[in-house]
């Protein structure tokens, strides 16, 4: 029988398919199913600082307004503890996903201050989250400021998180720096034990009638996994650090050129909004009759024997890449 397991931030996964964030892991139910169906693990949606500031001002500007005026208030409202300030319902859901599921939950957070990125990860952690993804989502939109100090402030941050908690440390970072491969290796000094490449920034969009900005979500498409399969190849055998390939991961052959490039996980959230659980168990059938088929043992044999440092062509992932594409692109259109 085809071995399908691999680790993951040090924690033994059964197969490198992940149920990364997304709505279908905010819920026990759908966390139920997507175990049934063959996830290894989990990551739960992120909890947003900003949405955790939102609700506790909201409740007590609910309290206080009027309170001094009609005595009666301070009874008419429940006791402050049934208000779901904080994020006590996200705290929750870490515990009881804990307590019904037998794969690891890891806990993302986005936080937007020092003091919130390390409250919210203790408190994540002491809910009993196997690992933490911090998803880390900056606009360095400011005309002044330094390349350097922005990247300083993450690789702070992830240090400062690291010294708050024992769990393990992912962290989701965009494509967007000058000198990528020497950003992964500062935020795996400061502390990360995994990188999970890449954050799937969400563009905003224009309605031309209104004139306002608007927010579009569109899934991922199989064409986006190629940025995270070029920089996994490239980390490979540089970085030591748990790696996780996200966005484009819809197939077989995604998953299957992902590990071959060096990724240890892959992560699915588009795939499943499409297809549903079930679609879990398709790919873990695939993968195990593809790695049998092409005389591998294991996905561990298979994880990383094409990467960059391995390739008869190792600058096929950079720019000999680039001059290749536009060189030998055809068109009926073109004499």
């Amino acid at each position: 029988m085809t071995d399908l397991r691999t680790r993951y931030l040090g924690l033994p996964l059964r197969s490198p398919l992940v149920a990364s964030a997304s709505p279908l892991t905010g819920a026990l139910d759908s966390l139920r199913a997507l175990e049934a169906s063959g996830a290894a693990a989990v990551v739960l949606p992120s909890l947003f600082e900003e949405q955790v500031t939102h609700d506790t001002l909201e409740l007590h500007d609910m309290l206080e307004t009027g309170a001094a005026s009609h005595p009666e208030a301070t009874s008419y409202f429940a006791e402050l503890q049934d208000y779901n300030t904080g994020p006590t319902r996200y705290l929750r859901l870490v515990e009881d996903a804990k307590e019904k599921l037998e794969i690891p939950v890891i806990a993302s957070l986005n936080g937007t201050t020092p003091g919130g990125w390390t409250r919210y990860a203790r408190l994540l952690a002491e809910a009993g989250a196997d690992a933490l993804e911090l998803n880390i989502y900056r606009i360095a939109a400011d005309v002044d400021a330094d390349p350097r100090e922005v990247e300083d402030d993450y690789v702070n941050l992830v240090a400062r998180v690291r010294e708050a908690v024992d769990v393990p440390l992912a962290v989701k970072v965009g494509p967007f720096f000058t000198a990528f491969a020497n950003m992964a290796r500062r935020l795996v000094d400061a502390g990360a034990d995994g990188l999970v490449l890449f954050n799937r920034f969400y563009q905003p969009d224009i309605d031309p009638e209104t004139r306002t900005v608007e927010p579009r979500l569109v899934l991922s498409t199989p064409e986006e996994l190629r940025l995270v399969l070029r920089w996994i190849a490239i980390l490979q055998g540089r970085v030591e650090v748990s790696k996780a390939a996200t966005t484009g991961i819809h197939a077989v052959e995604d998953v299957v050129k992902a590990l071959l490039v060096g990724a240890d996980v892959t992560m699915l959230a588009s795939a499943l909004l499409r297809h549903g659980p079930a679609r879990l168990a398709a790919l873990e059938d695939g993968l195990a009759t593809w790695i049998a088929e092409h005389e591998y043992d294991s996905v561990e044999q298979l994880k990383g024997s094409t990467g960059q440092q391995l390739v008869a062509d190792p600058s096929a992932f950079e720019r000999a890449n680039y001059m290749r594409t536009l060189t030998t692109y055809s068109s009926p259109f073109l004499v």
